[in-house]
């Protein structure tokens, strides 16, 4: 059974939720570097006033705070990990190639969640968040394709990918992904 985990998939392909599922399962860590982002900033640590002060004066959290808040999570003791929208480039994944390396835990499988951009499209805008418009989602899209599925053909390249049709119900990719896991 895989203990070390990544999801990669576009905003809305269901990463979050298959994460949240198998963390459930087999007591594994759900890291979603926002998730861990905003627990910083609740907890008031050093490193979560620093990330306040970025995202009020509208920056993005720089790769080097990301990795250290992903690191320091890493090395708490764990049955296992899901990496859920981290990494999200190839600076990135090099770099947390280097953090996993350093403490001696590899990545051992990749969950690329694939769905059809209009699908994805309209289950975002089902969502219903404030800032689910058609124009920002196929944005966000388009940021996506740009920066992050370049991590697709590196992942592929290092045989740690798997493919998972996220346009089927729930429990059907829950399954699949399962049964990958073995």
């Amino acid at each position: 059974m895989k203990k070390h985990l990544l999801f990669l998939g576009a905003p809305g392909a269901g990463k979050g939720t298959q994460a949240e599922l198998l963390s459930k399962t087999h007591s594994y860590l759900h890291l979603s570097t926002g998730e861990l982002l905003r627990k910083e900033i609740e907890m008031k640590t050093p490193l979560g006033k620093e990330v306040k002060d970025i995202i009020n004066r509208g920056e993005l959290v720089s790769d080097e705070l990301v990795l250290k808040i992903v690191r320091q999570n890493l090395d708490k003791a764990n049955q296992g990990w899901i990496l859920d929208g981290y990494p999200r480039n190839l600076s990135q994944a090099n770099s947390l190639n280097q953090v996993l390396i350093e403490i001696n835990q590899t990545l051992e499988i990749v969950f690329y969640l694939d769905i059809p951009e209009e699908v994805l499209i309209k289950r975002l805008l089902l969502r219903g968040r404030k800032d689910d418009t058609e124009e920002t989602i196929r944005t966000r899209v388009d940021i996506y394709k740009k920066t992050t599925e370049p991590l697709i053909e590196y992942y592929k390249d290092l045989s740690l990918l798997k493919y998972i049709d996220a346009n089927r119900e729930l429990k059907t990719i829950s399954s699949e992904i399962q049964q990958k896991m073995a």
